[in-house]
């Protein structure tokens, strides 16, 4: 797309606010919003702000950045009024001289396919998005209530979502969003949309705008949408399964001519495993994530593979004219960028060294299975040690998210849970 397609489409949709949008290294979705007069001065890149954004404001970076916006992710956000519409476009974090900002989650994960990409590859991902609606107070604040009791794939009026989740569908296709299928999921109040795979890049920018949706759709309902990973002890969590091929020459890598795997595929799989106690510092990156693994809910925790089954950690999926891998254990407060980045890496290792994946999780003595991190400090314990996966994000990155990581565990522990409360205050 180029600046007069753009400056077209807001003088004829009427466009009056843009958002220019970055994510930041906890996938948190940000911005600065300008009006449609000011676009010469988007072209030009002289939009900034303070660095520390980037970090969440757990990091002391305060040299400006500036936004350098990816003209081809312009789009128009169907939700908003229609007098006064809102835009988005996704933008690249930049020095002030113009050097692309080595720390921007987005730039991570442009690295990452282009190494792939001078090796002949791409990925393509296939997410599998899941979250809650959840009532909100009397104040629009969330809560984790609600009081349906539908269950998987059931329908209205079981269903209370039902209708929310039908405007999200609508909306993200309005967008150029291709979607496969949605429905309710295992847990009251809980739902999982679908949407064609595309590019890691594509791919990453495309769940952030599914997550944005998501949310801003389900508030006209009077809803709260989160992708917190376990909301509530007594029901699944949602994960966000992903699904992945390589590509190369327009081939998928991981179907053999007669339909079978390949070892690629199966080397693939094995590179997973050897790096997934690492890999969960950034598939698991929350004290959450932690409580959904250990659940009991369909959550994997052991580190095997299979054909299928829901407690393996990787499923190798063979579709009638399709193979591909599909990792189990991701959730969503993942970071996109950095997530296909490290699993794109930690893959390609396992091609390297051709690793075996071993035995399926039905053939494997599970008592000897490894098994992955059981919280967050053991899991950046993990990532600490593993070159391959650090050195994906970079090894200044993977330091700063280690310490920002560290001091996030340190935080909940120092905190008193109800928990506590009820079983030792009155014992002790």
């Amino acid at each position: 797309m180029r600046k007069e397609d753009i400056m077209r489409m807001i003088e004829e949709e009427g466009v009056e606010f843009v958002r220019l949008q970055f994510t930041d290294i906890f996938g948190r979705l940000k911005n600065i919003a300008v009006t449609a007069p000011q676009m010469e001065k988007v072209f030009a890149n002289r939009y900034s702000f303070y660095g520390s954004a980037i970090f969440g404001n757990k990091y002391d970076y305060d040299d400006k950045l500036y936004l350098y916006p990816d003209l081809d992710t312009f789009s128009i956000l169907p939700w908003r009024p229609q007098q006064g519409k809102v835009a988005k476009i996704v933008c690249d974090i930049c020095l002030p001289d113009g050097t692309l900002f080595a720390y921007s989650p987005r730039h991570i994960l442009k690295e990452a396919c282009r190494r792939a990409s001078d090796e002949g590859y791409s990925l393509i991902v296939d997410p599998e998005c899941e979250f809650f609606l959840f009532h909100t107070d009397e104040n629009g604040l969330p809560t984790t209530t609600s009081h349906e009791m539908a269950e998987y794939l059931d329908v209205g009026p079981s269903d209370f979502g039902e209708n929310a989740r039908r405007d999200i569908v609508l909306m993200l296709e309005e967008m150029g969003f291709d979607i496969e299928s949605s429905h309710h999921e295992y847990a009251p109040a809980q739902h999982e949309i679908d949407f064609k795979e595309d590019d890691a890049l594509t791919m990453a920018d495309s769940i952030q705008t599914f997550k944005f949706a998501v949310r801003s759709i389900a508030k006209r309902f009077g809803l709260y949408a989160t992708f917190m990973p376990k909301p509530r002890q007594d029901v699944a969590g949602s994960g966000m399964h992903i699904n992945l091929k390589l590509e190369k020459d327009g081939r998928n890598v991981f179907r053999s001519q007669n339909g079978d795997e390949t070892d690629e595929a199966r080397w693939f799989i094995g590179g997973i495993m050897a790096h997934a106690r690492a890999l969960c510092a950034v598939s698991n990156p929350s004290v959450n994530s932690y409580k959904r693994i250990l659940s009991g809910y369909s959550a994997p925790d052991t580190i095997t593979w299979d054909t299928k089954g829901e407690k393996a950690l990787v499923v190798l999926n063979k579709e009638a004219d399709d193979v591909k891998i599909e990792l189990r254990f991701p959730d969503g407060s993942a970071n996109p960028y950095l997530l296909f980045a490290a699993c794109m890496e930690a893959g390609f290792d396992g091609i390297k060294n051709r690793t075996d994946p071993g035995k399926s999780y039905r053939e494997t003595d599970l008592s000897q299975a490894g098994r992955l991190p059981v919280d967050l400090r053991e899991a950046v314990e993990e990532f600490e040690k593993d070159e391959t996966v650090t050195g994906s994000l970079g090894e200044e990155f993977s330091s700063i998210y280690s310490k920002i990581k560290r001091t996030e565990w340190r935080d909940f522990m120092s905190n008193v849970t109800q928990w506590e409360i009820d079983n030792y205050l009155t014992r002790l």
